[in-house]
C-alpha cells in the first residue's frame, strides 16, 4: 500500500517525540508499505517566527513573512529524516519548492494549483521514506508561499490525491473526531466514522481536528481519510462517503468557533450591485466572509451585517470604512466578542424540528441569538462569546450525543 501520513506540531514538538513518530513510521515500513510523511513545524515554532517579525513591524511584508515561517517545516522534516536514517531506514526530506508544489501567489493563504509527483515516485522507487515539509509551496515565479493555518493537512490530502494513495492518515494530539470538544464536554464521544460533508461543515464551523480545504480535497478526490492519535494505537475516525447508517443520526456533533468577528455597515443604498461593492474588496484580500444578514428599510436604505475570521477583523474593518465613505453609508460598527455555535448532522436532511430544539435549548439557558445561518446539514448561531461553553454543553445534552449509535462491523474494520 501507498500511505500518506501527516504529523502535526505536537507530534514533532521535540526530539523525543520525533523519535516516537519515526518508530511508528518504521512499523508501517516493516509491513511493506510505501510511505510519504508530511510534517508540520514543531509546536509553537510558527507563532515564534511570526512574533519575531512583528517585533520589527506590526505589518511585515507577506512575501517575506511566508519565507520566514516556512522554515519551521524545513527544520521538522529534516530532523525526522535524520532520525529515520539513524534508525537504519533511508529517508529523503523534500521542501515544497523541491517537489514542486505549485500554488497561487496569495501569500500566507496560498492555494495549491498543481503537484509534480515524479520526484516523490522516484524516491519511493529507491526504497526511501519521503518526508515532506507541509504548509508550503512555490509560485510559478519561484516565491515561497504558505497555505494558511492547518495547511499541512491540505498538503497531505493533496499529495494523497496526486499520488492516488491507498490511504491518508492524519495524526494529531486527539484520537479522532468527537461529538464535541472533549475539553469542554466531558461526555463527548469519539465517532467511528463521519461523512466528508459532515466533516467539512465541522471544519468550517470551528472544529480544529482537520483544516477545511483538506476535507474539500478528500471529498472531491475520494481520498480515504483517517484521523488518529500519534500518542496511542487507539482506533481513529474514518472520514468517508455518506451512507444510510449516517442518515439515522440526526446530529453528529456540536462545534464552536471563537475566531469570529461581526461587522455591520448601516444605511447603505438598497440597490443592485451594493453587496458586490461591499464584499468585492474583502474577497480580493483573501478574507473569508461567513454569515451575512441584510435588513432593508422603507426609506430605501439597508443594513448589512456579516462575520469574518477574528484574525482578519482589523483589515476587514479598514476596508469596510473606506467602502462606507464611497457609498455614503451612515456608520460602521464591529464586535470581536462573539462566537459561533453549530450543530451538524447528515440526518438533519430527513428529520424535522431540529432548529426548534436548538433555539429552545439556547433560550432555556438565557443565551441570545444574534445571527443564524443554515444548510442542509448544519445550523449555526452567533452568540455572545462568554456563553460559548454553556451553549456547547447544553446542546450536546439536548441532542443526547453521549449515546453511541451502533455501526456496522464492516465499517469499523476500515478504520483499523
Amino acid at each position: 500500500m501507498l500511505i500518506v501520513q501527516k504529523y502535526g506540531g505536537t507530534s514533532v514538538a521535540n526530539l523525543e517525540r520525533i523519535k516516537k513518530v519515526a518508530e511508528k513510521i518504521i512499523n508501517y515500513k516493516k509491513q511493506g508499505h510505501d510511505l510519504v510523511v508530511v510534517v508540520s513545524a514543531m509546536a509553537g515554532e510558527t507563532d515564534r517566527l511570526i512574533n519575531l517579525a512583528k517585533q520589527i513591524t506590526e505589518e511585515p511584508p507577506l512575501r517575506e513573512l511566508d519565507l520566514l515561517v516556512s522554515t519551521g517545516e524545513q527544520v521538522s522534516s529534516s530532523l525526522l529524516a535524520i532520525t529515520l536514517h539513524s534508525l537504519g531506514f533511508p529517508a529523503k526530506a523534500l521542501l515544497g519548492y523541491q517537489i514542486p508544489i505549485y500554488t497561487t501567489n496569495l501569500f500566507t493563504k496560498a492555494k495549491i494549483k498543481d503537484i509534480k509527483v515524479n520526484k516523490i515516485k522516484n524516491e519511493l522507487y529507491k526504497g526511501n521514506i519521503v518526508v515532506v515539509a507541509g504548509f508550503q509551496g512555490v509560485t510559478d515565479k519561484g516565491d515561497i508561499t504558505t497555505l494558511g493555518r492547518g495547511g499541512s493537512d491540505t498538503t497531505a490530502v493533496a499529495l494523497a490525491a496526486a499520488l492516488k494513495a491507498d490511504l491518508c492518515e492524519i495524526y494529531t494530539d486527539v484520537e479522532g473526531v468527537y461529538t464535541a470538544d472533549p475539553r469542554i464536554v466531558s461526555k463527548a464521544r469519539k465517532l467511528k466514522k463521519i461523512s466528508y460533508e459532515e466533516m467539512l461543515e465541522m471544519a468550517s464551523s470551528g472544529a480544529k481536528v482537520l483544516e477545511m480545504r483538506s476535507v474539500e480535497l478528500a471529498m472531491i478526490y475520494k481520498v480515504p481519510l483517517v484521523v488518529r492519535s500519534s500518542f496511542s494505537d487507539a482506533e481513529g475516525t474514518l472520514i468517508t462517503e455518506e451512507d444510510e447508517e449516517m442518515e439515522k443520526v440526526v446530529v453528529s456533533g456540536i462545534t464552536y468557533n471563537r475566531n469570529e468577528a461581526r461587522i455591520s455597515i448601516y444605511g447603505v443604498p438598497d440597490r443592485p450591485g451594493i453587496a458586490a461593492s461591499i464584499f468585492g474588496p474583502i474577497g480580493e484580500k483573501g478574507i473569508i466572509v461567513d454569515m451575512i444578514i441584510q435588513t432593508t428599510h422603507p426609506d430605501g436604505k439597508a443594513d448589512i451585517t456579516f462575520t469574518v475570521p477574528r484574525t482578519d477583523y482589523k483589515q476587514a474593518v479598514k476596508i469596510i470604512k473606506e467602502v462606507a465613505k464611497k457609498l455614503k453609508a451612515e456608520r460602521v460598527e464591529g464586535d470581536e466578542h462573539i462566537a459561533k455555535v453549530s450543530i451538524i448532522g447528515a440526518g438533519m436532511r430527513t428529520h424535522s424540528g431540529v432548529a426548534t430544539k436548538m433555539f429552545e435549548t439556547l433560550a432555556k439557558h438565557g443565551i441570545n441569538i444574534m445571527m443564524i445561518s443554515t444548510s442542509e446539514i448544519k445550523i449555526s448561531c452567533v452568540i455572545d462569546e462568554k456563553y460559548t461553553e454553556l451553549a456547547v454543553r447544553a446542546l450536546h445534552e439536548a441532542f443526547n450525543l453521549e449515546e453511541e449509535i451502533p455501526i456496522k462491523e464492516e465499517i469499523i474494520k476500515k478504520v483499523n
